[in-house]
């Protein structure tokens, strides 16, 4: 009988334990504490996560609390319903009796032990264990069960412990990764598969990339170790971003299903009904979370019932508020990578992708009318971010397959990729959509209007000017819209940015005209800054202050956000020129607080250039250069190609006045070498400008020099200028001005130079060396002969 030859402190039927425990601390903690306060607790969790070694290591620890020791009772192999009782009987040692069914036979011996009876995989005899496990522990006060399942049994009084995998590195703390237990229990297993393997600097990141990609899962972790001689650290890095069909196990002794990850995965698939199965492999088509309404979208009414079905058998994570405040479901990339096999095989690939497609384009169009109000910004645009992985794929999908939906999909999600500073990527898709859709839409001529402001955004201003003119082209024809008074405030823009400003104003005041018409205050807030612009051009400030501030005065809840903010950004630069520091200082601030709140990217990067132009005008340099600095690192990051031009001019000007001649000829070479690209006047006010302080870094350097300094400037590209001001900004500005490069650098080799470039570019050493194709040590010893060479410490200088 079960106990008769135990005692305190026993563990039978637990295999041996071959490898250490890794990262589980905490949840070994939470369950033993569960046990002391419950007499029966479920372990749950998807395949792989590790439930059946937390409850060896749990009974483990609490044996010496039982007198009859601690009992493994493995059901993994256990087919037929009907014989776990026998299963449980006989890893108990409980002699079975012809006339006694074996359920009660196991009650009359268990009656009176005080044991803990660990229930291990129970997932596939749900009913006949929770049928035993609550007759047991009816009948035996002393005995206690933990069991392991993909869901809870369903037993009155049971507490339910969802193991989750084990946490990763975030994005941006590499430099701790090997803090976390996922990179821990990698560099564990890998060592035993190759004694030489070390967790260091140089391949923390990797290993840190690869557990995310494993979502932590500690059996897909160990499988994945397994590989790390034979295939390298970055080979198998790089395999797994595209498959896991390498994640097999050479242990023999290991059961089955944990002999591969598909197989794992495949034994809870098996266990779903078909209308299940069928949920489940169409729920793989969403990239990141998903909402309860997108899955009856996708999979039809089935799906509301089986989602929650699937989040207790621990195939789809509980439900998650997103920044909008709506729950979302997580499929783990390690079922997900199973589950879209699955769909293909089924041949429902395509229907799913296009059903996705369809629901992506309802939540986009309601989105965007959410954009068309400063009231309803806010959430529509966190809305937005929180499927932006699904909005990605849907385009990208809908290019291919359904370019209709694709360009309506694109002319929705424009407003929000300007606002979010993805204007790059707006005329990117946006211009794939038009061209696959053609002419003839109906919608063509918004598509125009978006591919122009998205133009506009990235400094491509003929361009612009291109399509908002066939915008206007297209809508003149007809009555006058709303439409229309956006395309002609579009291409006023343009106009006057190419010098153009009567043929601009006129196109303002008809834009401005026809809004007031059709009583279109979004319209008449665009044409009224077109027309504040225009005035600033031809330093008439007071008339662009009156200008702006009419456009402040329209009411915010009847027009976009951005439209407000660039509003007031409009009577900045127009206060500010026109001599009201104070005014412009208050303007600028409460704009940039708004871009904040609002994450508009675009209003921020320009509130930004214009607090540091008036610290400039103030005389606090250190925080000028301050707010330069946040504004090239945003401009950088938005690829705003206009704001970089502002950047750049605000940075000679603070070059100059700390005589830094030769940064200040460099800088504005480069902008000029920018305007003559893409067309940009220059005004005659910042030319007047530039004279006194050109003059004075010509005495100061010298022909030669200057020279220098000139070309220098005139091979830079906008971004390698604005790279080049960033420099600048970090480094305080305290060496002396140089045209070329530091005397220091000159001993330096070619390939030191080269390394020396890119490390100024802000590229890692890990980048570094797979531009170079070199190893990341050799990296580090190049930049530690170079600081040893240059006698510069830090990495900035």
């Amino acid at each position: 009988m079960a106990g008769s030859a135990s005692k305190s402190g026993d563990t039978h039927g637990f295999p041996r334990v071959l490898t250490s425990f890794v990262g589980r601390t905490r949840e070994i903690g939470e369950v033993t504490a569960l046990l002391g306060e419950y007499r029966m607790v479920t372990v749950t969790g998807p395949g792989g996560v590790g439930k059946t070694r937390l409850a060896a290591e749990a009974a483990r620890q609490l044996a010496d609390g039982f007198a009859d020791g601690a009992w493994l009772v493995e059901l993994a192999a256990v087919q037929d319903p009907g014989l776990v009782a026998a299963a449980v009987a006989a890893a108990l040692s409980v002699p079975q009796n012809s006339d006694t069914p074996i359920a009660e036979s196991l009650v009359a011996a268990l009656a009176r032990q005080q044991m803990l009876v660990v229930l291990d995989n129970c997932e596939h005899v749900l009913d006949p264990v929770a049928v035993l496990g609550q007759a047991l522990l009816s009948a035996a006060d002393d005995l206690q069960v933990l069991a392991t399942s993909r869901e809870a049994i369903g037993v009155a009084g049971e507490a339910r412990y969802r193991l989750h995998p084990l946490p990763v590195p975030e994005p941006g703390e590499l430099a701790e990764a090997g803090h976390a237990p996922a990179v821990a229990l990698f560099a564990d297993r890998a060592r035993q598969a190759d004694a030489r393997f070390v967790l260091d600097g140089g391949t923390a990141p990797a290993v840190a990339r690869l557990v995310a990609r494993l979502d932590g899962m500690p059996l897909a972790i160990e499988l994945a170790a397994a590989r790390v001689e034979t295939l390298g650290l970055d080979h198998l890095v790089n395999r797994l971003e595209t498959s896991f069909a390498l994640l097999t196990s050479g242990d023999r002794t290991s059961p089955a299903r944990h002999r591969s990850l598909a197989a794992t995965v495949e034994w809870s698939y098996g266990l779903l009904a078909e209308t299940e199965r069928r949920v489940f492999r169409q729920l793989a088509v969403f990239p990141g979370p998903f909402t309860l309404d997108a899955a009856v979208a996708v999979a039809g009414e089935a799906a509301e019932p089986t989602v929650l079905h699937l989040v207790d058998c621990s195939l789809i994570t509980p439900p998650q508020s997103g920044t909008d405040g709506r729950a979302r479901y997580v499929m783990l990339e390690t079922l997900r990578s199973f589950a879209r096999a699955q769909l293909t095989v089924a041949g429902e690939h395509d229907a799913a992708c296009a059903d996705l497609a369809g629901y992506m384009l309802h939540v986009a169009e309601q989105a965007a009318a959410g954009l068309k109000t400063s009231r309803g910004e806010l959430a529509a645009s966190r809305w937005l971010d929180a499927e932006n992985a699904t909005l990605h794929q849907a385009v990208t999908w809908a290019l291919e397959h359904d370019p209709a939906t694709a360009l309506r999909l694109a002319i929705a999600l424009s407003p929000w990729w300007h606002l979010r500073g993805r204007s790059a990527e707006a005329y990117a898709l946006l211009g794939a959509a038009t061209e696959r859709a053609g002419t003839g839409s109906a919608v063509w001529p918004r598509a125009q209007y978006q591919l122009g402001q998205a133009a506009a955004f990235t400094g491509a201003t003929v361009p612009a000017l291109d399509h908002f003119t066939a915008a206007c082209e297209a809508l003149a024809a007809g009555a006058p819209s709303t439409e229309l008074s956006d395309a002609l405030s579009g291409r006023a823009f343009e106009l006057m940015n190419l010098d153009r400003i009567a043929e601009g104003t006129e196109d303002a005041r008809r834009a401005l005209a026809i809004a007031g018409e059709l009583g279109y205050p979004a319209g008449q807030a665009r044409a009224l800054q077109c027309l504040t612009y225009a005035a600033f051009l031809v330093d008439d400030y007071q008339h662009g202050i009156q200008l702006a501030r009419q456009a402040c005065r329209i009411d915010p809840a009847s027009i976009p956000g951005d439209l407000v903010r660039e509003s007031a950004v409009k009577l900045t630069m127009s206060l500010t020129a026109g001599g009201d520091i104070a005014g412009g200082r208050q303007s600028c601030l409460d704009t940039l607080a708004l871009a904040r709140e609002s994450g508009d990217l675009n209003a921020e990067v320009s509130s930004l250039i214009l607090v540091a132009d008036l610290d400039r005008r103030a005389g606090q340099l250190p925080e000028s250069w301050a707010h330069l600095r946040e504004a090239t690192r945003l401009a950088l990051r938005m690829h705003d190609r206009i704001a970089l031009h502002d950047c750049l001019s605000l940075g000679g000007d603070l070059c100059a006045l700390a005589g830094r001649w030769a940064e200040t000829v460099t800088l504005w070479a480069a902008d000029r070498r920018f305007m003559a690209e893409i067309g940009l006047a220059p005004t005659t006010r910042t030319a007047g400008l530039r004279e006194a302080p050109l003059r004075e870094a010509a005495r100061a350097l010298g022909p030669e020099r200057m020279a220098a300094a000139q070309e220098r400037g005139a091979a830079m590209m906008v971004e390698t200028a604005g790279e080049f001001l960033l420099v600048l900004t970090e480094t305080g500005l305290q060496a002396p001005a140089e045209a070329g490069p530091p005397q220091a650098l000159s001993g330096l080799s070619a390939r030191e130079r080269e390394l020396v470039t890119l490390v100024a570019r802000g590229q890692t050493d890990m980048q570094i060396a797979g531009k170079l194709f070199i190893s990341v040590s050799t990296v580090r010893s190049h930049l530690d002969r170079i600081r040893d060479k240059t006698s510069c410490r830090r990495r900035a200088a």
